[in-house]
């Protein structure tokens, strides 16, 4: 132990009954029952310990001590008279002889209970965050954090990948995501970027001739914050392998995170190698998502051709999804406030139908049903059921019957098989999609992706052979009770198939020089055939914790508009600094 103390918070035992110790830590609590009778409560990273003052004088020293002080305490360990066996060191007390106060607590007023702070306001939480954090319950999970990292490196080390750095000033390229760009103080009107991911740095070791990296890597991207996902940063494992195709790519991981979520997780259960695979076009027409949930039995059916022929005008949409759930036990409230929050989450309200026990259609869009009841019975929805029905274009009936699907399966009892983690692959994503702004040809997630098809099958599109929308690409996600822990991809490695590829989206040859050189070039000496992938270790972690919000398992986390509330971040700067970087500010029109 160290010179201030003999013993941690969570160490003494009655084996140590009769010992002279030293201990610090945060007084936590002071629970006065007379003048000349105390119980002192002592916290440190590790655990409790309770200390009795028994003279008045003892008494009057801990009164004048603020909660949440810390403080050292001597004395000798005694056998409690009455245990508590909800605390480890629940059988034994410290009788102080001396007590000193380390570091005072100026306040008397705490922003929040230390115990309860999950309870206060988030703003409070993340202001006072170093507070929060003394909350065992809150630090429990930076714990966590902290052991499953070590297991992941440990993990990789042991399937011979080196753990290599990137850069963190690199130069901006299009990544899916906004930069944080950085002045460059020596360039003036130019600029670093933060990496959105080492994408091209790691690619780049496979060409040097590194044969297997990985990386607890930073990433930095300028997106809105979600529930899964946190503003400004993130951390993800990121790997690459040369020499190596999907197949290669989902082994490693096939063999890394089952052990570490069984061993980890609020839940003992894994899926256990191989994953389930579901293409992309299966994962959208069987769950309405590439996110899906598998713990959930519920399943989408198409209904297209049955409604068109409804006199129902919303069902002559392009496409109508049906989710059909057996026991569905809910009141007309209860149907109606699923229905809210589908829309909220999916932006469509869906419609629904009831099958009674006699196996008449009731309630909703019934009377448009009439006669449809063998039709609806072939499409899962049995006597005493409940289906949501979605209609719009087909992404938009889709994404409406994939949230229907998630939240009757949580809401009806006997679908849902919780208390598990539940992998899958989404593999065959398209290469290439409409943007929903621009209207015109994109990528549709990697463009570094190699193609089914690889040049022969870009050529065919260039002639007007093969429609674009068509390509497959070598991509793949990881998924995880219906959250995406990550991408990844088999690599282009050709810098003529990489050309062809940008050309389909309106960028040329030089365009590709200019916007990714080092790639380009380094593609051009000779690099291996390389896949990878980057799973997110705060979403891991925030799986692994069973928490609802990612912000729960970051230490210093910020709030949903990025901001930092405990550093006051981002912040204004003094103008000397602006003039020396060559920034000049520009007032914004529409606050004026």
């Amino acid at each position: 132990m160290t010179q201030m103390r003999t013993h941690t918070c969570n160490e003494l035992r009655l084996e140590h009954v009769g010992q002279h110790v030293k201990l610090v830590g945060w007084m936590e609590n002071l629970r006065e029952v007379g003048a000349s009778l105390a119980f002192v409560v002592l916290r440190d990273f590790y655990g409790t310990t309770q200390a009795v003052a028994e003279t008045e004088d003892m008494v009057k020293a801990f009164r004048a001590i603020t909660k949440e002080s810390t403080i050292s305490i001597e004395g000798v360990v005694r056998e409690r008279a009455s245990k508590n066996p909800r605390q480890d060191t629940g059988d034994v007390e410290v009788v102080p002889e001396k007590i000193e106060v380390l570091g005072r607590c100026h306040y008397n007023e705490l922003p929040f209970e230390i115990n309860r702070s999950r309870e206060a306001d988030e703003s409070l939480r993340l202001k006072y965050r170093y507070l929060d954090l003394r909350n065992p319950a809150v630090k429990q999970n930076i714990i966590l954090r902290c052991n499953v990292v070590a297991a992941l490196r440990a993990a990789m080390t042991e399937h011979g990948f080196m753990e290599i750095t990137t850069p963190i000033l690199t130069a901006s390229s299009p990544e899916g995501a906004r930069d944080y760009l950085v002045p460059a103080r020596k360039h003036p009107g130019k600029f670093y970027a933060l990496p959105q991911a080492p994408q091209q740095f790691k690619q780049l070791l496979m060409a040097s001739g590194f044969d297997r990296y990985f990386q607890i890597a930073p990433c930095f991207r300028d997106e809105d914050a979600r529930g899964d996902r946190s503003p400004g940063e993130f951390y993800q494992l990121d790997m690459e392998m040369a020499f190596a195709t999907q197949e290669d790519v989902f082994a490693v991981l096939e063999d890394v995170l089952p052990p570490i979520f069984a061993k980890y997780g609020v839940y003992s259960t894994a899926s256990s190698a191989p994953f389930r695979r579901i293409s992309y076009h299966d994962a959208m027409e069987t769950y309405g998502t590439d996110k899906p949930d598998l713990r959930i039995d519920l399943t989408v059916r198409d209904m297209t051709a049955l409604a068109g022929e409804t006199e129902f005008e919303p069902f002559h949409a392009a496409a109508v999804k049906i989710v059909p759930c057996s026991g569905a036990e809910l009141t007309r409230k209860q149907i109606d406030k699923l229905c809210d929050e589908v829309a909220v989450q999916a932006g469509e309200k869906p419609y629904w139908v009831r099958m009674d026990e006699n196996g008449a259609l009731v309630g909703g869009v019934a009377k448009f049903l009439a006669g449809r009841e063998e039709d609806l019975k072939a499409l899962g929805l049995e006597p005493g059921g409940l289906a949501l029905i979605s209609a719009g274009t087909l992404g938009e009936a889709q994404k409406t019957a994939g949230v229907a699907r998630k939240m009757l399966g949580a809401a009806v009892p006997g679908h849902m098989d919780e208390k598990r983690y539940e992998f899958c692959w989404i593999v065959d994503f398209p290469m290439f999609e409409i943007g929903e702004e621009s209207g015109e040809l994109e990528f549709c997630h990697n463009p570094f992706s190699m193609p089914n098809g690889g040049l022969e099958i870009l050529e065919k599109a260039h002639r007007g052979e093969v429609d674009p929308l068509d390509i497959y690409a070598y991509q793949y996600d990881l998924v995880c009770n219906g959250v995406e822990l990550s991408s990844g991809a088999v690599r282009n490695h050709d810098p003529d198939i990489m050309v062809r590829a940008f050309e389909l989206v309106r960028l040329t040859e030089e365009d590709v020089k200019a916007k990714f050189p080092a790639m380009y070039n380094a593609f051009c000496y000779g690099a291996p055939p390389h896949a990878g992938i980057a799973p997110g270790v705060d979403r891991m972690v925030m799986l692994l914790a069973g928490e609802p919000s990612i912000r729960e398992i970051i230490p210093f986390p910020m709030n949903k508009n990025a901001q930092d509330l405990m550093m006051g971040a981002p912040s204004t700067v003094e103008q000397s600094q602006l003039d020396e970087l060559h920034i000049a500010l520009v007032s914004d029109e529409k606050e004026n």
